[in-house]
């Protein structure tokens, strides 16, 4: 399989919606994003795409309480979840964004990777956990960002990194495990090559006539 490079700087926004019924066709291929409200998960995808305000960022974490859609090329797009965990929003709305986050994981097959980020210094909160089990009860390949990874000393860092490497192997699935800091950049590359890779893994094959090969 020969990785085809995607410009994620040209991403730009689609749509969003309070849940997948308000969704465009269940086509092409998506990745999401998901994350705890206070994750980072806004800052990633404006560092990933190089545009400052592609996620609103907010001083108020939870604020984004609908999916939204950003396309970075015909039928390949990133998905923004809701984020999750935050305190201080009551109680009906956590449980309709639960339904809506859990809905969008099970049912939406164009769905084919997600990217679950995570502060380095509080990683693994038990939404976490969910949200990975959710991902490896229906085959779903596994990307965890240590997002604010700028806040620790280089030995500290690894230290997360590998400590959760290792808690995440009990989950038995797809689930690779990288520090990021949207700060520094760092990991930006191996987010990159990870959604490249998801993407060209998934486009469909040229039909005949199309450059296509034969057995």
């Amino acid at each position: 399989m020969t990785t085809k490079t995607y410009n994620y700087h040209v991403t730009h926004f689609v749509t969003s919606a309070p849940d997948i019924r308000h969704l465009p066709s269940d086509s092409g291929i998506e990745v999401a994003f998901a994350g705890r409200s206070n994750a980072g998960k806004s800052s990633a995808l404006n560092t990933l795409t190089n545009q400052k305000s592609l996620a609103r960022t907010s001083k108020t974490p939870g604020r984004t309480q609908l999916i939204n859609l950003f396309e970075v090329a015909e039928g390949v797009r990133l998905v923004d979840l809701p984020g999750y965990g935050y305190a201080e929003v009551p109680e009906e709305m956590k449980r309709k964004w639960q339904q809506a986050l859990g809905e969008y994981l099970q049912k939406r097959n164009c769905l084919k990777g997600l990217v679950v980020l995570m502060d380095i210094r509080h990683p693994l909160k038990e939404l976490d956990q969910q949200m990975i089990q959710w991902a490896v009860d229906v085959s779903l390949p596994v990307l965890i960002l240590l997002t604010k990874a700028d806040k620790l000393a280089s030995g500290a860092r690894k230290s997360q990194l590998n400590m959760v490497r290792e808690a995440v192997l009990p989950f038995m699935g797809d689930i690779q495990v990288e520090y990021f800091s949207s700060l520094k950049k760092t990991g930006v590359d191996k987010l990159r090559n990870k959604l490249d890779y998801w993407f060209s893994e998934l486009e469909p094959e040229p039909e005949a006539g199309e450059d296509a090969q034969g057995e």
